[in-house]
């Protein structure tokens, strides 16, 4: 049948304008991630793909950065030329953004899902002033690593409380073991175990406050924290050479049955299982309770999303935090990254029994700390760091340790 050439030139004219059309309601959302590495970077596709797939009417444009390149980028594009989305950290990280006004209150993205009690675990390491600011997707758990082994070995029990852990390790040292082992050449470990000294000694809120600068140093509070430490410290508890070993060499004592135990991320149980421990052998438990009326918190570093300030389109900027935020979304997330949700209605792999005690753990938290050197000020945390790895080696420069940070915080914090 033949056409006429200018109904069919009309009816194709049409056709183009209404794709155009299309084209141009598309709205565009820009977000900056450093989300680089190879599984992480992966996932992030996969999560875009999918959210894009629920709103095609929304075009996800990704500026992709590696990670020490994104700490001084976002400083710059905050206040430049803002994206829409930018991923980041909660606690202390987050908040000279906050302060600067740089991230957007996104509190009624939390309410209107439902995030207050979902992500519950979380909240408090979101919210500054009554506030939350963006919203979590990933975290994973520190805790105790222990060769089963070595305790099979010797008699010892799961402890639950402190005093059970010190009266372990006089077993293991009877039986040449180092009761608990670390590698401070990097510092960061040390770190780790003042953070859970101080939690379960003082308490989320006080630990927070000190990180903060609000407390000084030299606080009678902190001294008691140092002297629980010092119950493992003094008696040689703690492998001797710490100071001279990373933590990867401290995961081989541990691996080789010539450690116990291990307070470390679950980042590490890769290298513990390296060391030819498996999860027949290889054991977690939460670092136990020293104060008992001090409610349980755990570092679980964090990551997040925010909607900068300036984002140019804020509404849909907010339906991608509130998808980002579903238990589907963080389930599936999650099990590409290798890591635990914050919704507290997702599900892990039961297969992993790490993954599965930490989700547990987690979801069960009266509180969240981001790690020392995400919680203070990064000159205030070296200062720190330096500090702890020196008592760990020399604690009867306690005094001096105390005084010097205290200085330090009067300085950094003013």
């Amino acid at each position: 049948m033949l056409r006429n050439p200018i109904i069919t030139g009309l009816a194709l004219s049409a056709a183009l304008l209404g794709a155009t059309s299309a084209i141009a309601q598309q709205r565009v959302l820009v977000f900056n991630t450093d989300t680089s590495d190879p599984a992480p970077k992966a996932a992030f596709e996969q999560l875009i793909a999918d959210f894009e797939a629920e709103n095609p009417d929304i075009d996800v444009q990704v500026n992709l950065f590696d990670h020490e390149g994104y700490k001084t980028a976002i400083r710059n594009f905050l206040t430049a030329d803002s994206p829409d989305l930018a991923n980041w950290y909660a606690g202390n990280r987050m908040k000279p953004f906050v302060d600067a006004g740089q991230f957007m209150d996104v509190s009624d993205v939390w309410s209107d899902n439902g995030l207050n009690e979902k992500l519950a675990s979380a909240e408090s390491a979101m919210t500054i002033d009554g506030k939350q600011w963006g919203v979590p997707y990933t975290y994973y758990q520190w805790g105790v690593y222990y060769n089963k082994s070595v305790y099979d070995q010797v008699g010892a029990k799961v402890p639950e409380t402190y005093d059970q852990f010190v009266e372990n390790c006089k077993l293991f040292k009877d039986a040449g073991i180092d009761c608990l082992t670390t590698g401070t050449s990097q510092m960061w470990p040390a770190a780790g175990l003042f953070d859970y000294f101080d939690l379960r000694t003082n308490g989320y809120d006080f630990h927070m406050q000190l990180t903060n600068g609000e407390i000084p140093w030299t606080d009678e509070r902190v001294r008691n924290t140092f002297a629980a430490w010092n119950k493992l410290v003094e008696p040689g508890y703690i492998t001797a050479n710490a100071a001279a070993i990373d933590w990867q060499d401290a995961a081989a004592l541990l691996s080789q049955g010539k450690a116990a135990n291990y307070v470390m991320g679950n980042f590490a149980v890769a290298t513990f299982k390296d060391g030819g421990l498996t999860d027949e052998t290889l054991g977690f438990f939460p670092f136990p309770t020293i104060n008992p009326d001090v409610a349980r918190a755990e570092d679980a570093p964090t990551d997040t999303v925010h909607i900068p300030a300036g984002a140019k389109n804020p509404e849909d900027a907010k339906k991608f935090l509130a998808f980002l935020a579903r238990a589907d979304t963080q389930t599936k997330l999650n099990e590409a990254l290798g890591q635990l949700p914050v919704n507290n209605e997702s599900t892990v792999n039961q297969d992993d029994p790490f993954l599965s005690q930490g989700f547990t753990m987690l979801s069960e938290a009266s509180g969240l700390a981001q790690f020392f050197d995400r919680d203070a000020p990064a000159e205030m945390a070296a200062s720190g760091m330096e500090g702890f790895q020196e008592f760990m080696a020399y604690p009867d420069n306690l005094d001096d340790i105390l005084n010097r940070l205290e200085s330090d915080r009067q300085r950094i914090y003013k």
